[in-house]
């Protein structure tokens, strides 16, 4: 599962991808600095996994990971091949979430490819060439159905007023994402790879001064996305650059305290992107490792198990399962089965974030 940083040239992108990745893309002062998508893995910041070796002193842990795609910036008539236009709608296609990055700081030293700074305007002209291509992809295939569909054929027929909404709905100026579909309407729709669909996340790019709450730009972005059912997460990422160039943990410690920060808002940006794409973690616990598993929010007992090992949900029998926080209270597996904490699931159990799994299988 990735998730692709987007934006205008020059608002953050690849300096937010390096303080995520610490994978060190070019960073410059110019448009189109990131031709190639850079993608950098990113451990998933999870106070619980620390709190797990502590108690049980592994031989290695292994967090959970989220990838994070750094994408070419975007421009005007980018759905008509400007810019790199084909390309980055090509890479933007092949994520499963946007982590749209808007420049909310003032600075006369870093040129905006707009000449001035607004991020309602930037977000926009974002939208609407994103827009414009899954346009251009429900068109084509609104032709190819419509002659399906005048011979009677029902399903044609079906999958045509679909179509038809979202073709009206991206022609109002309106994401597909907003639209609301059956089980069955996904059935045509996914197959379209609409980028408009994919979830979205916005990061207000801010001064060092607005960190913590933000600033006037940000207040505009809350206004303009309150109806999209998105996130935004503020983050000053020069300053979180500053930051990841320090070696020292308590110097970093002291540097976000200085700024009012308790952690590093790249650290929220990640939980946040981990969610934007419907993922959590179970984790597993043993002498040789402690580590985090990363399923699907809703998937069942065997489908975690076969995350693992696709033989451990082939011969699937059942799981035990811990809950975090009893873990953390009793401390030890003898002590949890004597407290009845233990508990013993089928193939039917929805997996919880947190859970502590052992699965018992037979092929």
């Amino acid at each position: 599962m990735k998730a692709g940083i987007v934006g205008l040239p020059n608002v953050g992108k690849s300096t937010l991808f390096n303080c995520l990745s610490n994978a060190k893309a070019q960073s410059a002062n110019f448009p189109f600095c990131t031709i190639e998508p850079n993608i950098g893995v990113v451990n998933v910041p999870d106070d619980r996994i620390a709190k797990l070796e502590e108690m049980v002193d592994p031989e290695r842990v292994v967090p959970a990971t989220v990838e994070i795609v750094d994408i070419a910036g975007l421009v005007k008539g980018a759905s008509k091949g400007e810019g790199l236009g084909n390309q980055f709608l090509g890479n933007i296609r092949e994520t499963d979430a946007i982590i749209h990055v808007l420049r909310c700081f003032d600075n006369d030293n870093v040129i905006h490819v707009e000449d001035s700074v607004d991020p309602v305007r930037d977000k926009e002209i974002i939208d609407i060439e994103l827009q414009l291509k899954d346009l251009e992809t429900v068109e084509k295939r609104i032709e190819r159905v419509k002659k399906n569909a005048k011979t009677g054929n029902k399903e044609a027929q079906a999958e045509l007023d679909v179509l038809l909404r979202v073709q009206e709905t991206l022609l109002g100026g309106n994401s597909v994402r907003t639209i609301e579909f059956t089980e069955k309407e996904l059935e045509f729709i996914k197959p379209m790879q609409f980028i408009t669909i994919k979830p979205v996340m916005y990061v207000c790019n801010v001064d060092e001064a607005s960190a913590v709450s933000g600033n006037d730009y940000v207040e505009k972005v809350r206004a303009a996305v309150q109806n999209e059912n998105a996130e935004i997460v503020i983050l000053a990422v020069g300053t979180e650059a500053d930051i990841t160039e320090l070696e020292d943990y308590e110097e970093r410690q002291i540097f976000l305290e200085d700024i009012g920060l308790t952690e590093p808002g790249s650290a929220k940006l990640i939980r946040s992107a981990y969610k934007l794409l419907n993922l959590q973690t179970y984790f597993t616990v043993g002498k040789k490792e402690v580590r985090a598993w990363t399923i699907n929010i809703g998937d069942t007992a065997p489908q975690a198990a076969g995350v693992i090992h696709t033989d451990f949900e082939k011969g699937f029998i059942r799981a035990e399962v811990i809950k975090y926080n009893d873990y953390v209270e009793y401390s030890s597996e003898a002590k949890i089965r004597d407290a009845g904490k233990l508990g013993v699931e089928g193939k039917e159990y929805i997996v919880q974030d947190g859970d502590i799994m052992n699965f018992r299988f037979n092929v």
